[in-house]
């Protein structure tokens, strides 16, 4: 019985719910690059060196370019969000969608892409600084708010993979 007590008491401090898909992938892919007619995924989780030696290793390009999307996990003490980042052949952020959240965090996400959130991050290029939490405050409630500089983070991380692994790579292309 104290055991069960204990668990109880760890699952109310962490109160991490399940993650529930706001948007299938196949569905992000279709809305962020408009025009592919096929497309691979891979689930990929390197270590920094491992990295670097596959961006070193593998020089693959598709026929015609439509453009490139990363899918990128953000851990929040509420639990993991999915941002999916969508780039135009000229690398500027086509669009973004939040794609995974916790139940606790989905109305956050929602409220936050309805005060016109996923908006204010097109035109970005890697370098630049995402600033959706900013451009809310004030026009959405904290949370939502909250979420916004979380989601903050993803894009900021997928314009940095961006500029590192897509860029780099096909600047002498």
């Amino acid at each position: 019985m104290n055991l069960l007590l204990r668990g109880a008491a760890i699952a109310a401090v962490l109160h991490i719910t399940p993650v529930v898909v706001l948007v299938r992938r196949p569905d992000a892919v279709q809305t962020l690059l408009p025009g592919a007619d096929s497309y691979f995924a891979r689930d990929v989780h390197l270590s920094d060196p491992d990295a670097h030696r596959l961006h070193e290793l593998v020089d693959w390009s598709p026929a015609t370019i439509v453009g490139a999307l990363t899918f990128v996990r953000v851990d929040t003490p509420h639990g993991p969000i999915e941002v999916a980042v969508g780039f135009t052949p000229q690398g500027a952020v086509r669009g973004v969608i939040v794609t995974k959240a916790t139940v606790e965090m989905k109305p956050w996400v929602l409220e936050a892409v309805g005060a016109g959130l996923v908006e204010r991050y097109r035109g970005l290029k890697p370098g630049d600084e995402p600033g959706g939490a900013a451009a809310l405050d004030g026009h959405a409630g904290k949370l939502a708010v909250y979420i916004a500089g979380e989601v903050d983070k993803g894009v900021a991380r997928g314009l940095a993979a961006y500029g590192t692994f897509y860029v780099v790579r096909n600047a002498g292309a």
